[in-house]
């Protein structure tokens, strides 16, 4: 997720995470994972998910994150998240 530099701090981006949350926990899904800024998602919940035994191909500690959208969902998960095809295409 991202908001040009000349449209951030307008709570555009704060809006689309909520609203991706919102359209997330309707849509079935029972955790959230990003890879992100470690001062800016924390603050919707987020926190590191190597602290629940995820692991990620990038390499990425502190900015790997997840976020429980159904209680008890991180108890039965674990090992290591894939990303989709199209994230490795865009560069990242």
């Amino acid at each position: 997720m991202s908001v040009l530099p000349e449209f951030q701090n307008q709570g555009i981006g704060s809006r689309l995470i909520r609203d991706g949350l919102i359209a997330c926990r309707a849509a079935g899904y029972d955790v959230v994972v990003v890879l992100g800024h470690v001062g800016y998602y924390p603050r919707f919940g987020f926190a590191k998910a190597m602290d629940y035994g995820l692991e990620n191909e990038y390499d990425a500690s502190d900015a790997f994150m997840v976020l429980e959208l159904r209680k008890g969902a991180l108890e039965r998960i674990g090992g290591l998240v894939k990303f989709a095809l199209e994230f490795q295409a865009a560069g990242c």
